[in-house]
């Protein structure tokens, strides 16, 4: 019987930072990545030998941005442009909010179960290595681009 998904768990957590950490050696760069929960609290944390320190903290704040605003930060950045309905949310939550590409809510069954966020590379890297994260939740998961 399939799982009931509420909330990711530590299992899925280090599933997906596996997938993530394979995605990261394919591109050749030392990674950052980061798992919350349903209630946006890290679940899990991966930093790969060598990757930036200046990076951790951005992983960690586009997971929690994912799922605070259940948007990916991609989209966020968007939105938050001069003239557009979000201009200025990058100086919410005492400034932690992340609007550039890398962190993508986990939805399951149309419910947030938590996100992820991943830090090193160009934006479209860290797109991609958090949605291959995202891919090793299998059928069940999938990423949000609402």
């Amino acid at each position: 019987m399939p799982r009931s998904y509420e909330c990711l768990t530590l299992e899925d957590a280090k599933q997906m930072l596996s997938a993530a950490e394979a995605k990261a050696e394919s591109l050749g760069i030392a990674y950052n990545m980061a798992v919350v929960d349903s209630g946006g609290h890290l679940l899990a944390f991966l930093r790969q030998d060598g990757a930036l320190i200046g990076s951790i903290d951005l992983a960690i704040d586009k997971a929690v941005t994912a799922r605070l605003f259940d948007k990916a930060t991609s989209d966020l950045a968007q939105l938050a442009q001069s003239g557009r309905p979000l201009f200025g949310i990058q100086e919410s939550n005492a400034g932690k909010v992340v609007i550039f590409g890398g962190g993508i809510p986990v939805v399951v069954d149309g419910h947030v179960v938590g996100a992820v966020g991943a830090s090193a590379g160009t934006v479209e890297q860290d797109v991609a290595v958090a949605e291959a994260a995202i891919s090793a939740l299998g059928n069940g998961g999938r990423s949000s681009r609402r």
